[in-house]
Formats: C-alpha cells, sequence, structure tokens
C-alpha cells in the first residue's frame, strides 16, 4: 500500500474519483484543498453500478485515479494556523472495512506534524466515522459543528490517550438521534465498551 501526499492547500491538488466506486468524489475535483491517497495496483473489481462512468469536466482535470484505494482532503483552520482539519474522507467501496480509512488519517497526521501542525481534527456525522477515528488516535472533544458532526482531535504528531467516559460520551450523541437499524445495531454493540485500539498497534 502506497501512502502520497498529493500536495497542500496552497498547491491547489486536484483528484478525480469514480463516484460510483466513492463516497464524496466530487469534493476531491476541486483545488482548495490538500490531498493524500492510498494507492494499489491490483485490479479493480467489477462494478454493480449502471450509472454511467464519470466523463467531461475541465481539461486541467487529471486523468480517473483508478489506483487510489482511499483519499483525504484537508485545510488549515482559518482562526488557528498550527491547526489541520480533515475535510472529507473516502475509502474506495469495495475495500471498506480492511481499515484503510484510519491508516490515511494516521499517515496524514504523521505528515501535519512533520509539516510543524500541531493538532489535526476531523468532525464525523455517523458512529462509523466516529469508530474509525478513534481506530487513528482521534478523541471526541466534547463539541458539535452547527451540522451536527461531533469534533474529533488529536495531536498531529501522537495519538490522543482516550478514555472511556470520552468515548462513550460521543457515542451517547448519536443514541440521542434518530437512527437506522445498523446504526442502533453497531451502538447498542459498544454499549459500556473500551475505545478501540488503535489499527496497527
Amino acid at each position: 500500500m502506497e501512502f502520497a501526499l498529493l500536495g497542500w492547500p496552497e498547491d491547489g491538488p486536484r483528484l478525480r474519483l469514480d463516484y460510483r466506486r466513492f463516497s464524496y468524489a466530487g469534493k476531491f475535483v476541486t483545488a482548495k484543498t490538500g490531498k493524500t491517497v492510498l494507492r494499489d495496483d491490483a485490479p479493480l473489481p467489477p462494478l454493480d453500478d449502471e450509472r454511467p462512468p464519470p466523463t467531461g469536466g475541465p481539461e486541467s482535470l487529471p486523468a480517473l485515479a483508478e489506483d487510489v484505494v482511499a483519499a483525504v482532503a484537508f485545510n488549515e483552520d482559518q482562526t488557528d494556523p498550527t491547526t489541520l482539519w480533515f475535510r472529507y474522507v473516502t475509502v474506495r467501496n469495495d475495500r471498506r472495512g480492511e481499515g484503510l480509512g484510519p491508516e490515511l488519517l494516521r499517515r496524514t497526521a504523521d505528515a501535519a506534524a512533520a509539516r510543524g501542525y500541531e493538532t489535526v481534527r476531523i468532525a464525523t456525522n455517523n458512529p462509523f466515522a466516529y469508530e474509525a477515528c478513534h481506530k487513528a488516535g482521534f478523541e471526541f472533544t466534547g463539541r458539535e459543528t452547527g451540522m451536527a458532526e461531533l469534533v474529533l482531535e488529536r495531536p498531529a504528531a501522537e495519538p490522543a490517550t482516550v478514555s472511556r467516559e470520552t468515548y462513550q460520551s460521543g457515542l451517547d450523541c448519536y443514541r440521542d438521534r434518530d437512527l437506522g437499524e445498523r446504526e442502533r445495531s453497531f451502538l447498542a454493540a459498544r454499549e459500556g465498551a473500551d475505545p478501540p485500539a488503535m489499527d496497527g498497534q
């Protein structure tokens, strides 16, 4: 698995992902965020999606990135130049559940630390993303965005030390929401549990 830093926000990197294989694919076309990816040259599996492939767009867009299996878009906090926000995280549909999201978050945090950032931050809108962020060393801050996303952060250079109480307090925020059966089952299975171990640890 190859990690690649495509560029920092000021570099204006663009990434073209297949919207049939990735959530948030359109968010990676913009040049306003930095981007990192994990690449794997394994053959793409067949698609069970009858929508047409992505076409068109400005000639300046790169070719469709068929070797990318996970991507993160990020930008500097507008009020704190020591903090980097991870804005969008996506893993190719057929590779979900392999720990690629947490791995890419950790490696991007390492790159941020090497560039001098002190803190990396992310907002999650579902308990699955919340869990994945904990596997990358993030901790719930107790804050929410105006869009009811939970804000998590970690020191850029090292994972956060997370208590059971802090971890569960974030899950409780989701438990108070109107969720589907899959999310409710996920939360029930984690009732009273310790935070997950970091992937790869």
